[in-house]
């Protein structure tokens, strides 16, 4: 594939931008909402977003959630790995989060050769073990550093695993409009469902006041808009080119956490998100020399 550069360079800086709003619009509301009630509100604006781009652009684009059992499947360990890490956004350094998020890949790598049959390369080895010893480096467990709240957002990473790798097969028989109308109209039931077992009753308008709308638009569109950039990155370049620029996400995060909550900078987990960026980019280069 040929890379223009340019437009992927363009399509990550809406990336990194709108997964910071995604945060900071989570951390904005985490006093008043819980993180059920979140991202119930995060699915209900991504169905209204979405079924309106379908009836405008592509009336096509949305069809029945083939295999069903497979959307199901992915949708259910989406939800666990969301609510992981929205709860880890409320309990953790915003940088810290986001560090560990990036140990997807890794879990990925090894559900990908245990339940897809990949071969296992030694690219995809130095991607698993590079990115479990920057686990190390950021949370440190054994000293006094360690939080244990940090296995929360590993937990998440590796529920975003099963969903990376269910994504791929589904990617095969459904547009990527389809799949994400479908994660967001079958995961709205699941918060709302998970919210009233909680006691309080799953109502979330009454619960708003006019100065949280803001954020409610920056979780609605900062999410759904992540996704779009992330695709639209990859159409126009090779993952070796997009995801060094989506590891700028480790620094940037870090500064807005510093700059806006007063967070204290740790140098280990840019330390641990380097050595996980080691390995993720390893595997990618000898997968293009593979192909």
């Amino acid at each position: 594939m040929q890379t223009n550069l340019r437009l992927v360079v363009l399509w990550m800086m809406g990336a990194l931008a709108s997964f910071v709003l995604l945060a900071v619009s989570i951390r904005s509301m985490a006093a008043s909402l819980s993180v059920f009630e979140l991202l119930a509100l995060r699915n209900f604006g991504g169905i209204v977003i979405l079924g309106a781009w379908a009836l405008a652009r592509d009336r096509n684009g949305i069809g029945a959630p083939r295999p069903l059992w497979l959307h199901t499947t992915r949708n259910v360990f989406h939800f666990g790995g969301q609510a992981c890490w929205t709860t880890g956004l409320t309990l953790l350094p915003i940088a810290t989060v986001f560090a560990l998020e990036f140990t997807a890949p890794a879990w990925t790598v090894v559900l990908a050769v245990t339940f897809l049959g990949e071969r296992l390369t030694a690219g995809r080895v130095a991607a698993v073990l590079l990115g479990f010893l920057g686990v190390l480096v950021i949370l440190r467990p054994g000293m006094g550093s360690f939080d244990p709240a940090g296995l929360i957002v590993l937990a998440a990473a590796a529920m975003f695993g099963v969903q990376l790798t269910t994504t791929k097969r589904l990617t095969g028989t459904n547009s990527v409009l389809n799949i994400m109308f479908w994660m967001n109209v079958m995961q709205l039931p699941m918060y709302l469902l998970a919210q009233a077992l909680t006691g309080r009753p799953p109502l979330i308008l009454p619960y708003l006041a006019l100065e949280q709308w803001p954020g409610i638009l920056g979780l609605c569109t900062g999410g759904l808009l992540a996704h779009v950039c992330l695709t639209n990155a990859f159409r126009h370049g090779d993952a070796i080119v997009v995801v060094p620029i989506d590891f700028m996400r480790i620094p940037l995060i870090t500064l807005v956490g510093v700059l806006l909550y007063g967070e204290t900078f740790d140098p280990m987990v840019l330390l641990g998100s380097a050595v996980t960026a080691a390995g993720i980019l390893w595997n990618i280069r000898a997968e293009s020399r593979r192909r």
